[in-house]
C-alpha cells in the first residue's frame, strides 16, 4: 500500500475508531437508566441525559483532532476524502449501527468542510446500504405466539419485565394489564393471536416503559405499559392503548427516551409500526439519536420537495421580531432564520438566541418546547421559493441568506421545527377554545415544574399539536425558574400612577405576575374560563413556591401522559 492509500486508509479508521468509541459511551451511559429508575436517582437520571446529549459533538471534535495528526496539513483536500468515505464504508459494513456511523461520518466531514449544500462524493446524501446489515429483527423483540388469553399475556409480561425491585402488587396489576387489553380488543375473540414485545425496557425521566403490539383477528394494537417507582417498588401507572397517547408519549416535545436495544434500524422501524404518521426522523430522535434524526429530517425534507409542485412561503401567524418563519402549505415543518436586526422592544442578541436553543436541547422538555434542529449551510433551489418570502429573507436576513443567481438559495443557519397552529390563531378561529386555553395554562404550568419561564406568555408563542396539546415555541426570552425574581406589585408611590416610567425599581430579571392578565390577549369569555383554572399563576407565591422546591433538590415530575390515562 502507497503512502497516500495508507493515509486515506487511516483516517477512515480514525473516524470510525472515534465513531464507536462514541456508540461504546452512549450505551454505558443508557445503562445506568435501569439503575437510576430503580433506585429513584432522579438527579443521576437527569445528570445522564445531559451526559449522552453532549458526548455526540464531543467525539466529533475528537475525531476531525485526531485527523489533524493523521493528515496534517492534508486534511482540508477535498480530493482525498471520497476514497476516505469509501474506505470508511467498507469497516462500517455488518455493524448494527451502520446508519449513525453515516451520519457520524457526515458530521466530520461538515466540521471540516462547511459545504454549502451537500456533496455525495464525500458525504452520505442517502444510506449506502440498500438493505440495513444487521440481524434478523426478531432478535430486538420477543413474540408471544400464542399469546393466549389477556390474563396469560399479562401475567407473561409482568414476570418477563420484571426489575430488580419488586412490584408492589403483582396480581393486582396482572389483573389490570389484562383489563385493559380486554377493553381495547372489544368485539375480537378472547385470544389473542400474537403480542411482540421489544426485549429492552425503554427508560426516561422518572418513568420506565414496556413496548410493544398486540395483534388481535385483523387489528394491531399498539401498547405501552408505563411503570413508576412508590415507596421503593415497581407500580403499573398506565397501559395505553391508543395510538395518539403512543404518540404523545414520543413526541418531538419531548427528552429522549433510554434504550438499551444496539439496533436502532430496527427499534425505529418497529416503533413506526406503531405510529405510523409519525416521521422515521421523530422516532430517531426520541430514542436518543438526535443527529441522525437531523439527516433524515433533511431527506425526508428533500423527498417532500421532490414530490410536490408548492413553494416555500411566509408562514401564517403574526410575523416575530426575531426570526423570519416560513413553510410550504403541504409540510409539516416550519423554517426559522435569524433576522440581521431584532426589532423593538426586542434587546436580545443573535449569540444569546442560539443560547437559549441550546438550553431548550439539553433541558427536559416536559412535553411543551418544540425540538429543533439547528442546520448551518443549507442549500436549496431558488425556484421553490416564492418572490415575497425570497425579498423578505433577502432583505431582512442578508447576513445569513444569499442567492446564487437564479439557481440556489443558501442559508447558513437554520432551525427547523414541526409546524404547529398558532394558538393567537386558534383563539380567534375556534368555535370553542376553551380547551386550548385551559391547556396553556397547564403548559405554563409544566414549563414551571421543569425550571423553565417562558418569559414572553403572548399567545402568538405557543402553539397548537394535532394531537391539541398546547406548546412553547419561542425561546429568545426563555430563562431557568431559579433566575427569575418574581414580585409583588408594589403601592404606587406619589406621582406614580401618572409617570410614563415606573417609579418603583425593577431589576433585569424581576417579573410581577400580576401583570399577566394583560398579556393573555383573548376575549373576555376565554379570560374567564383561564383565571377560573388557573388563577394562581397570578400569585407571586406560587411561583416562588415552584422555585423553593427546585432549589431543595426536588425533580417535579410532569406526566407524559393524561391524568385519566392512569390507573387506580
Amino acid at each position: 500500500m502507497d503512502d497516500t492509500k495508507a493515509m486515506e486508509s487511516s483516517a477512515a479508521g480514525v473516524i470510525l475508531r472515534c465513531f464507536l468509541d462514541y456508540v461504546e459511551r452512549f450505551e454505558e451511559i443508557t445503562a445506568r437508566a435501569r439503575r437510576r429508575f430503580e433506585t429513584e436517582d432522579w438527579q443521576g437520571v437527569r445528570a445522564d441525559a445531559i451526559e449522552r446529549l453532549e458526548l455526540y459533538p464531543r467525539l466529533v471534535a475528537e475525531a476531525i483532532e485526531r485527523l489533524e495528526e493523521v493528515l496534517g496539513g492534508q486534511v482540508a483536500d477535498r480530493a482525498r476524502w471520497p476514497r476516505i468515505k469509501e474506505e470508511f464504508t467498507t469497516r462500517l459494513e455488518a455493524r448494527d449501527v451502520f446508519e449513525i456511523g453515516e451520519s457520524f461520518y457526515n458530521s466530520v466531514t461538515r466540521r471540516v468542510f462547511s459545504t454549502a449544500g451537500v456533496d455525495p462524493a464525500i458525504e452520505f446524501v442517502s444510506t449506502q446500504f440498500e438493505s440495513p446489515p444487521s440481524r434478523p429483527p426478531q432478535d430486538l423483540f420477543h413474540s408471544y405466539n400464542p399469546a393466549g388469553s389477556a390474563r396469560e399475556l399479562a401475567e407473561a409480561l409482568l414476570t418477563d419485565f420484571q426489575f430488580g425491585v419488586r412490584f408492589a402488587d403483582i396480581e393486582r396489576e396482572a389483573a389490570q394489564v389484562a383489563a385493559e387489553f380486554e377493553l381495547a380488543a372489544i368485539g375480537e375473540p378472547g385470544q389473542f393471536d400474537r403480542a411482540d414485545v421489544i426485549r429492552a425496557v425503554l427508560f426516561r425521566e422518572q418513568g420506565a416503559y414496556v413496548v410493544g403490539r398486540l395483534f388481535c383477528g385483523p387489528r394491531l394494537l399498539p401498547f405501552v405499559l408505563a411503570f413508576r417507582m412508590h415507596g421503593g417498588s415497581v407500580v403499573l401507572d398506565a397501559v395505553l392503548l391508543d395510538e395518539d397517547a403512543i404518540s404523545i408519549l414520543f413526541s418531538f416535545t419531548r427528552s429522549h427516551f433510554h434504550a438499551l436495544t444496539g439496533r436502532p434500524y430496527e427499534l425505529v422501524r418497529f416503533l413506526a409500526s406503531l405510529m405510523p404518521r409519525k416521521r422515521l426522523s421523530e422516532l430517531y430522535g426520541a430514542v436518543g439519536f438526535h443527529k441522525h434524526g437531523k439527516t433524515q429530517l433533511y431527506r425526508e425534507i428533500l423527498e417532500h420537495i421532490e414530490q410536490t409542485d408548492e413553494r416555500f412561503g411566509l408562514a401564517p401567524g403574526t410575523p416575530g421580531l426575531v426570526m423570519v418563519v416560513f413553510t410550504m402549505p403541504d409540510l409539516d415543518l416550519v423554517f426559522k432564520v435569524l433576522r440581521d436586526r431584532f426589532g423593538a422592544p426586542k434587546t436580545t442578541s443573535r449569540r444569546v438566541v442560539k443560547e437559549k436553543y441550546d438550553l431548550v436541547f439539553k433541558h427536559d422538555r416536559a412535553g411543551r418546547l418544540i425540538d429543533a434542529h439547528s442546520f448551518e449551510h443549507l442549500k436549496l433551489d431558488r425556484g421553490d421559493f416564492d418572490e415575497e418570502l425570497l425579498d423578505v429573507l433577502v432583505s431582512e436576513c442578508g447576513g445569513t441568506v444569499r442567492t446564487e443567481g437564479d439557481l440556489a438559495v443558501v442559508i447558513d443557519h437554520v432551525y427547523i421545527e414541526r409546524r404547529v397552529v398558532p394558538l393567537d390563531m386558534h383563539v380567534r378561529s375556534a368555535e370553542d377554545a376553551s380547551a386550548a386555553v385551559i391547556d396553556y395554562g397547564r403548559a405554563i404550568r409544566d414549563l414551571a415544574a421543569s425550571n423553565v419561564f417562558p418569559g414572553d406568555l403572548l399567545l402568538k408563542n405557543f402553539g397548537l399539536t394535532r394531537h391539541g396539546r398546547v406548546v412553547f415555541y419561542d425561546y429568545d426570552e426563555i430563562s431557568r425558574l431559579d433566575e427569575v425574581v418574581f414580585r409583588r406589585l408594589p403601592e404606587p408611590e406619589e406621582g406614580e400612577e401618572t409617570a410614563e416610567t415606573p417609579l418603583h425599581g425593577v431589576g433585569p430579571n424581576d417579573v410581577f405576575p400580576e401583570e399577566f392578565r394583560r398579556f393573555l390577549g383573548m376575549p373576555k369569555p376565554l379570560r374567564t374560563v383561564f383565571e377560573s383554572h388557573h388563577g394562581e399563576l397570578f400569585d407571586p407565591g406560587y411561583w416562588v413556591g415552584l422555585q423553593d422546591r427546585i432549589a431543595a433538590g426536588e425533580i417535579i415530575e410532569v406526566l407524559p401522559y393524561a391524568e385519566e390515562e392512569r390507573l387506580g
